[in-house]
């Protein structure tokens, strides 16, 4: 069974550099709609719009946030995706973002990890939800 927590009343939040949302850590998904809701501007609605996308693709989802990020997976404790706001964009992690096809173009120092950046209007909803699909059938990763 997922851990659950209550999300914090979104009058609270305080938004971090970037204009991140600081949402403490919890699991299921009332923090991960606590963090959305308080994601400021264009990417709150694009913030719904990659929940709704994963859930819809993944049967058995689960969720958190750690480290002020919305973090999914299909196994408790691992994930395979989380995203981050950032001033002018979206940064959508995948954890084994390098055994995607294609793979997202965004590299990291992290071995295995693939970065997405979603800028205000340029959202490809289609490779999105592929790379998805993609991603929840790996194993999962422990952040």
């Amino acid at each position: 069974m997922s851990k659950q927590s209550t999300p914090p009343e979104t009058s609270e939040v305080v938004l971090l550099s970037g204009g991140n949302p600081q949402i403490p850590k919890g699991y299921g998904d009332g923090p991960v709609q606590a963090y959305i809701a308080a994601m400021p501007g264009w990417k709150q609605e694009l913030g719904r719009r990659l929940d709704a996308i994963i859930e819809q693709t993944v049967p058995g989802l689960r969720k958190a946030v750690k480290w002020n990020s919305p973090f999914y997976g299909v196994e408790e404790g691992t994930y395979f995706l989380s995203f981050h706001c950032f001033t002018r964009y979206l940064k959508v992690t995948f954890l084994r973002g390098d055994q995607l096809d294609p793979v997202p173009a965004g590299a990291s120092k992290h071995p295995g990890v693939r970065y997405l950046d979603i800028y205000e209007g340029a959202f490809d909803e289609a490779q999105f939800t592929a790379w998805v699909a993609q991603a929840s059938r790996l194993p999962g990763v422990k952040p």
